[in-house]
């Protein structure tokens, strides 16, 4: 059963949804982007299923989005909430920070302030659609810890084939930034989310539990 508790932060609160594992060999804390909630299918896919593999699951829910505002507030604030989240958690397990699209993007810029041991990015936005030339490739690469980036094979803001040599990627088939895939991929939406749970959990065990 999950676990919801709300968060003061310097930007108003947020909300912080757990999902325990009984025996946790990882901590993974999540939060989501611009255009979705902490319910996204892969988010919630991860809270699901992670917990009985070991892997304590914290979905955090930004603070513009617990007021109900429909535009994200400036980076600086997506962090401050995500440090605030950490520093309550405080878990005794390896933590992984992560998230989709500008979460993933919060994630790498507070992996190393918050001595986080991984970073988990779901569709990267390496650059807005269409100009590549405004790359955040270095946000990604300043992450300093183990990243899996997991990225659809159609994404507009930022394609696999685009990302840095030696990137460690899942490529999810067809799909777009929103981990869409079209009806004729012969691809179901499980399909997607069974990618991100399977890919997840196997880079945590081997690159984060391990260590």
């Amino acid at each position: 059963m999950s676990l919801t508790r709300t968060i003061p932060t310097p930007h108003g609160d947020a909300r912080l949804v757990s999902d325990r594992s009984r025996s946790p060999i990882a901590t993974l804390l999540l939060s989501h982007g611009a255009g979705g909630g902490i319910d996204t299918p892969e988010l919630a896919g991860l809270a699901r299923s992670l917990p009985g593999q070991g892997v304590t699951v914290h979905r955090l829910e930004q603070p513009w989005k617990v007021a109900g505002r429909r535009v994200a507030t400036p980076p600086k604030t997506l962090d401050a909430a995500l440090r605030a989240a950490a520093d309550l958690l405080r878990p005794r397990t390896p933590l992984v920070l992560g998230g989709r699209s500008a979460g993933a993007r919060s994630a790498a810029r507070s992996a190393r302030t918050l001595g986080a041991s991984g970073v988990l990015a779901l569709s990267f936005p390496l650059h807005p659609p269409g100009r590549p030339e405004k790359s955040r490739v270095d946000e990604l690469a300043g992450a300093g810890v183990p990243t899996l980036v997991i990225q659809g094979e159609r994404d507009p803001m930022g394609r696999p084939e685009e990302f840095p040599e030696g990137t460690e990627m899942t490529v999810v088939p067809f799909a777009d930034h929103g981990l869409k895939v079209p009806k004729s991929s012969g691809l179901a939406p499980s399909d997607v989310v069974a990618v991100v749970v399977e890919a997840t959990l196997e880079w945590i065990v081997r690159e984060i539990a391990r260590r």
